[in-house]
């Protein structure tokens, strides 16, 4: 539930400040600038801190935040957490140094987390009936926009040496129609939905479980459990870092395809060579 404050109609933290931002005194500037560089500071720190992080006095912090058209810091503070929830990167990072002093020991312990995290919620009986299905199916049809438009093409890259009739879609200047209109109750559909996802998902998957084609779907841990699925992984790629973290979503496709590598059996095997074979005789390798 968003706060009083932060209704549908009532501007975004960050917008405030970009409008406030040319009239305010420059110690209040420089809270505002600072504050549109770390936004998420903001929900994480008490007006002091805040003052010490930007180096501004806390009579100032209290200025800038009547200014910016909020009663209170913890208005403020919430009506930024209410925003960060939407999975906004811009309130990930933070400003404080120490924060981040081990930058690579702390994004492996963030990763081994999230990896954790990830897979205990996955049993082995859910990764070999998706590979079987993978292997039965039709076809497989992988879905993802934006950042998960990436992961559909790495698993339609690895999976096409086991599954011939595997696609991602939709490509540059085509609608989803086109190929919702192509698909049947044979086949196995996969979407790849991560943060921030595009609008629409939800109809999306109704329509494709009015066809009848099974429906796998990989998510970020902001999205419910569905049980209307067939299979719905939630990966978590919780971050301190301005980048979401997506150790867990490689390291899942990675065991999607290599289950559905190895339930191929002889017949995976055969052509894994004969890809090999072709690739040599037209020198495609070095």
């Amino acid at each position: 539930m968003k706060s009083q404050l932060q209704t549908e109609s009532s501007p975004r933290f960050l917008d405030r400040i970009r409008t406030a931002l040319a009239d305010l005194q420059p110690a209040e500037r420089r809270l505002g600038t600072f504050l549109l560089d770390f936004p998420g500071d903001m929900a994480s720190y008490d007006a002091q801190e805040l003052a010490r992080l930007s180096d501004v006095s806390k009579a100032t912090v209290s200025r800038f935040i009547r200014k910016i058209g909020y009663d209170s810091y913890d208005a403020a503070r919430r009506a930024v957490r209410d925003e960060a929830s939407s999975g906004s990167r811009l309130y990930i990072g933070h400003a404080e140094p120490g924060a981040m002093e081990d930058v690579l020991g702390f994004g492996m312990r963030e990763e081994m987390e999230n990896l954790a995290w990830t897979f205990q919620r996955i049993t082995p009986d859910d990764l070999d009936r998706l590979a079987e299905k993978m292997l039965s199916a039709r076809k497989v049809w992988i879905i993802g926009q934006r950042i998960s438009h990436s992961f559909a093409t790495y698993l339609r890259w690895q999976l096409v040496k086991v599954v011939p009739d595997a696609a991602v879609i939709p490509k540059d200047g085509e609608s989803m129609g086109e190929h919702l209109a192509a698909m049947t109750a044979d086949d196995l559909v996969l979407v790849v939905a991560l943060r921030r996802r595009m609008s629409g998902l939800e109809v999306l998957l109704r329509e494709i479980g009015t066809i009848g084609a099974a429906r796998a779907v990989i998510s970020d841990d902001s999205m419910e459990p569905d049980p209307s699925l067939d299979w719905h992984f939630r990966c978590r790629i919780s971050t301190a870092t301005p980048q979401f973290n997506h150790a867990a979503v490689l390291a899942l496709c990675h065991q999607i395809v290599v289950r559905t590598t190895l339930k191929s059996g002889a017949n995976g095997r055969t052509r894994l060579r004969r890809v090999d074979e072709l690739n040599e005789r037209l020198g495609e390798y070095d």
